[in-house]
């Protein structure tokens, strides 16, 4: 019995892989800790990090005890990614090791640990909707099923044209300013890879943004509601107007 119901779940996790990035929905989360090689990810491919992220490589590793160098796995991980258009393949784990001087199995278990490491192609803009319990009460979902909507693709796909995917993540600490969306810009390579927020957004602003990006325009970073300032109430602040005033003294017991 046990022997039939892996066997069939090995069957389902293949069927994933092996499908075009296009059609790839990574519908099954428990997938993703799995690694089944394809012709465009496998170890036998060459992977290394560039001149100038070598010299990233050098800077990063300083931070550290010679004898601590796998402390800098998610740093290096990131980079790697950064330098591979937003998703790690196993050679560029593999380097990481190398360099870090550990078995792969350890990169392995960090890059399959945190859901921001892509083992999966993504977009060159990927777009990622907080899904938390805040973001959802305004409306998450539907800013999601706008963008899937107006880029004709599901969760976790990449767009006939390679540019936009997108996804879901957790809580990213701007509640007051739900929803919002993060967008990872890998066109520019590691040297210019940005991760910016747009806060307080509609499912028309959305794709707004979306259209802005694919013309190769900067989208203004932040809250999307023109009548407030940062994270301030709309028409501006009520309260705190002035700086506080001091204490008279350090000592509040003696004074």
């Amino acid at each position: 019995m046990f022997a039939r119901l892996a066997s069939k779940r090995l069957l389902e996790i293949r069927q994933i892989f092996n499908q075009s990035p296009s059609q790839s929905s990574r519908s099954l989360s428990t997938a993703l800790n799995y690694h089944l090689n394809s012709p465009d990810n496998n170890p036998d491919i060459p992977w290394d990090f560039n001149a100038k992220n070598k010299e990233k490589v050098r800077e990063i590793l300083s931070h550290y005890p010679s004898n601590y160098k796998q402390s800098a796995v998610i740093p290096l991980l990131d980079l790697a990614q950064q330098q591979h258009g937003g998703w790690l393949t196993v050679s560029a784990m593999n380097a990481v090791a190398k360099v870090i001087e550990v078995a792969p199995i350890r990169v392995y278990e960090v890059a399959t640990f945190y859901s921001m490491f892509n083992r999966a192609k993504v977009g060159t803009y990927h777009l990622l909707v907080c899904g938390t319990s805040p973001c959802m009460i305004r409306g998450s979902r539907e800013i999601e099923d706008a963008l899937l909507k107006h880029l004709g693709v599901q969760r976790n796909e990449v767009t006939k044209d390679g540019l936009f995917s997108v996804g879901e993540m957790e809580c990213m600490g701007c509640c007051v300013n739900a929803p919002m969306i993060t967008v990872a810009d890998y066109s520019n390579g590691s040297e210019g890879y940005t991760y910016n927020y747009y806060e307080d957004v509609t499912p028309k602003r959305v794709v707004e943004i979306v259209e802005m990006l694919r013309r190769g325009e900067k989208p203004p970073k932040g809250t999307q509601n023109p009548n407030r300032i940062m994270s301030g109430p709309e028409g501006g602040n009520t309260t705190l107007l002035s700086n506080p005033t001091p204490p008279p003294c350090r000592d509040l017991d003696a004074c």
